[in-house]
């Protein structure tokens, strides 16, 4: 089994000015704003590959820090907290952010960037090995680990950024994750390899991974 990677969706907050997210997702992904498929909606953050991000309207607000976060490359902080963001915490290597409705990310400071700005994505997990694991066996791919409590993917198909992060913490998942992934793939063979069927849409099926992590799984496009 194989599966392929699709995009990133991001949960907004119904009711509110989503003109914030887009800007602020936009400037911190260098991403372009497309315009909604639905009358009303967010729209959408791709880039001319496709690769991009949902912005999902949902009635729940963000309400438990997130479980699933990016990583971005940026060449100013400044220019974030400018487009909408607060700064929670300054580390080392890096600056810990909420965004505009106080979802977390981390930024770290380069010298030079690229349009593309997006480098990980980071999922806290109880059990970072396999998890890690279980999905590195979904794409057909080597989970990288060097010992530190944390492991990796990298090379997963069709995935735009550099690396997929697994990193234990001591909390389990309690809401659902306002970001998620989307995949090309089959359900039968996620749910046989331990994936559990939450909900089926009419383009779409949503799963949940061994750690409770909510996916979309879409059938391989014609062609």
């Amino acid at each position: 089994m194989t599966a392929r990677w699709h995009e990133l969706c991001l949960d907004v907050t119904e009711g509110t000015d989503y003109s914030a997210m887009e800007a602020f997702w936009a400037t911190a992904t260098g991403l372009r704003i497309a315009p909604p498929s639905t009358p009303g909606s967010p729209g959408d953050l791709v880039d001319h590959t496709g690769a991009g991000i949902a912005l999902c309207p949902v009635p729940e607000p963000k309400a438990a820090k997130h479980r699933v976060h990016l990583d971005v490359h940026t060449a100013d902080i400044a220019s974030l907290i400018a487009a909408g963001a607060t700064v929670v915490e300054e580390l080392e290597r890096w600056t810990v952010l909420a965004d505009p409705e106080g979802g977390e990310l981390c930024a770290f400071g380069r010298p030079t960037v690229a349009d593309y700005r997006i480098y990980e994505l980071c999922v806290d997990s109880v059990d970072s090995a396999s998890i890690a694991a279980w999905w590195a066996q979904r794409f057909g791919v080597e989970a990288r680990d060097e010992g530190q409590g944390w492991r990796w993917l990298e090379g997963v198909p069709g995935m735009p950024f550099e690396a997929w992060v697994f990193v234990d913490v001591p909390e389990p998942k309690t809401v659902k994750n306002r970001l998620h992934w989307d995949v090309f793939g089959d359900v039968a063979e996620f749910t046989a390899a331990g994936a559990t069927l939450l909900w089926d849409m009419p383009r779409w099926s949503v799963l949940a991974d061994p750690e409770g992590n909510e996916f979309c799984v879409f059938p391989e496009p014609p062609g």
